[in-house]
Order: structure tokens, then C-alpha cells, then sequence
């Protein structure tokens, strides 16, 4: 907002609209205009990119599947971490390795399912922050997706196959979450990293989890701007 004063004491107050784009100083901006792949470049997966962490202490295949393209992952609240030495919260996630990065705009796609009753659960996010272990999370409290804990992003996803979109521009500090297409949220990144990478699955909240938490997830997919 700028002022201008006259001579005869007249003020004139002009406001300046500026474009998302230089408002947020990111290339994120440009993606809510239209699908939020465009502009970017798929990183094709390899199955050496799909990195799996469960419980330390059971098989595999108690605690996921892969059938017919469908990546289920499941735990337990009261499972152990994903090494004998960690003191983290369950979790059996993918996490997408050999892609890491500490600069450029990534992103993370996947068409997600959470049945009913799976609470407190991350189920995507970007590792990697300032002095934090990550840098955004989408968590599922009561079929309501959240930013961790907070703010509510997106309603009554229980029972149903939904796509969802995760942004990354490392160098502006930005992450945006869009759902079916649309962009839901747009926040600050929580600082630098050495290396950030994307994950998905369940990881169970630090409180106010389920006993039970699981996701499906297939077409999972890498971008990164081009």
C-alpha cells in the first residue's frame, strides 16, 4: 500500500494487487493456477527408490503389501520403531531414496486410501528441517487431513481413493498440499537441510493415535521443476 500527499492536503491511497507468484516468491505459486504437475518433469521410479520402514522386530509381510499396483502399509501403536536404536514413533512408510536433495522445487504424488478409523497418523511428508526432523506433514485425525496437528486442510477423506499433491521448493522455503488437483495449503518450509526426501505410509503421531493406523497408495510419482 503506498500513500501520496498533494499540496492541498488531499491523501490518495493506492493498493497494489501483486501476482501470487511474487508474493510468495515461489514457483509453487505457479502451479495452483492448473494441475500442480505442470512445469514440472517426472522423475521416473525405480524399485531401488522404494525404500521400506516397518517395526524392526517383525517380517515384511506382516506389516505390507504390494497387490495389483496397491502398496498397504499398517501398524500398530504399540509396535517397535523402524531400528532397534531409534526412539521414534511405529511406522511402516516408503521412503523414496536415491532422490534426495537440498535445492529446486520437488514433488511428491500418490492416489491415497485410509479406511475408517485410522487416526493420528502421518501419512506424507517431506523429512528434513532446521533443527526439526521434517519439514511439513499430512497427518488423518477422525478422516480430517491436517498440517501435523493443526490446521484442518481437507474434510471426510475416510473410504475413498483421493489424489494427493505435495510441493517442496527448497530454495524460497515454501510447501503446498493440493487435494484431487486443488490446492488445500500453502505454509513456510521449517528452514534448511543438508537433504530432504519424500515418505508415505503410516507414522503414528507423537499422541492421540489410533491402536491401528494404515494407507493404501498407488501411481506414486516424482517431479521436479523444470
Amino acid at each position: 500500500m503506498k500513500r501520496f500527499s498533494f499540496s492541498h492536503g488531499t491523501v490518495l491511497t493506492i493498493i497494489l494487487v501483486l501476482p501470487a507468484a511474487i508474493l510468495f516468491g515461489s514457483d509453487i505459486a505457479a502451479a495452483s493456477a492448473g494441475d500442480p504437475t505442470d512445469g514440472f518433469t517426472e522423475v521416473p521410479l525405480k524399485p531401488s527408490n522404494i525404500a521400506l520402514q516397518k517395526p524392526y522386530d517383525v517380517p515384511l509381510d506382516q506389516r505390507y503389501s504390494f497387490i495389483d499396483g496397491v502398496h498397504r502399509m499398517w501398524v500398530y501403536s504399540d509396535d517397535k520403531p523402524f531400528s532397534r536404536h531409534s526412539d521414534t514413533q511405529p511406522r511402516t512408510e516408503i521412503r523414496i531414496a536415491g532422490l534426495d536433495y537440498h535445492s529446486g522445487v520437488w514433488q511428491m504424488e500418490g492416489h491415497v486410501y485410509v479406511p475408517k478409523g485410522t487416526s493420528g497418523a502421518s501419512l506424507m511428508q517431506v523429512h528434513g528441517g532446521n533443527g526439526v526432523s521434517s519439514t511439513v506433514m499430512v497427518r488423518i485425525y477422525s478422516g480430517d487431513l491436517r498440517y501435523y496437528s493443526g490446521d484442518v486442510i481437507a474434510r471426510g477423506m475416510y473410504d475413498k481413493w483421493f489424489r494427493l499433491n505435495m510441493i517442496h521448493d527448497a530454495d524460497a522455503g515454501k510447501v503446498a498440499v493440493y487435494v484431487d488437483g486443488k490446492e488445500v495449503f500453502r505454509h513456510d518450509a521449517r528452514g534448511k537441510a543438508r537433504a530432504f526426501y519424500f515418505k508415505c505410509g503410516v507414522y503414528a503421531a507423537p499422541k492421540d493415535h489410533s491402536r491401528y493406523m494404515e494407507s493404501r497408495w498407488k501411481n506414486i510419482k516424482m517431479y521436479k521443476k523444470k
